[in-house]
């Protein structure tokens, strides 16, 4: 018989908190447009819909502000916010920032085990395209950049990128019912460049992919404008 006396116990395994579930939830519906900008919420009514006690949705409100997707005033109607304009192009330019750099270390450190890991991730992509699925989508857009940041061996700048860029993803699903063919077609060039480790080309798609938001911005201001919060200086 094996001899177990060496094992160690197994630490409790972290699970989400409720407050972080309840703010994943109205993250994901704000992002996807379920609760459009203008749109009155309540601590009570999101409560009793989640079937959770008030405290993590005061806990989520309070978080989802510090984004910019609520607007919270005293004695008044909470109200999903507008986009703000001036935090999508800030979200922008860390983005490029980042990862320009980050896909430069990527064609560098990468294996092979690595490039079937984004293959399958772009198969999946094209079956989401081919289905007009935005919500698969847009997970698995966010999976490849998250993946690339993993190959280079700077997971921590996932970490970075995703507190910054909620107004961004606001925007971007939104362009992904007509979009979403020429961000895979975007996705494509940046693995065929890291594939035959052409970095300096691996950049410049790179850049160009996540240059298109300012695109989608003008196609929304012609859609709706009124869901942006044109606030840049």
């Amino acid at each position: 018989m094996a001899d177990l006396t060496s094992l160690r116990a197994i630490g409790p395994v972290a699970t989400p908190s409720i407050s972080e579930l309840v703010y994943e939830e109205l993250y994901r519906r704000v992002v996807e447009h379920e609760l459009a900008p203008g749109t009155k919420i309540s601590e009570a009514d999101v409560a009793q819909q989640l079937e959770v006690s008030r405290q993590p949705v005061r806990d989520a409100f309070s978080r989802l502000a510090r984004l910019g997707f609520l607007i919270i005033r005293p004695q008044r109607a909470t109200t999903i916010a507008p986009i703000s304009v001036e935090s999508v192009m800030q979200a922008k330019f860390i983005r490029t920032a980042i990862e320009v750099e980050t896909i430069a270390l990527a064609v560098e450190r990468r294996t092979q085990a690595d490039i079937d890991r984004l293959a399958q991730n772009i198969e999946l992509q094209r079956q989401a395209v081919a289905t007009g699925s935005r919500k698969d989508f847009h997970k698995l857009d966010d999976l490849f950049h998250e993946e690339l940041c993993k190959i280079a061996g700077a997971g921590f700048a996932w970490s970075m990128i995703r507190e910054k860029k909620g107004q961004m993803d606001r925007v971007r699903f939104f362009s992904l019912e007509i979009g979403a063919p020429s961000a895979l077609a975007d996705h494509v060039a940046v693995f065929d460049a890291l594939v035959a480790g052409r970095k300096e080309d691996a950049g410049k798609n790179m850049r160009i992919h996540l240059s298109r938001i300012t695109d989608i911005l003008d196609k929304l201001r012609a859609v709706d404008g009124s869901v942006l919060k044109e606030d840049l200086s």
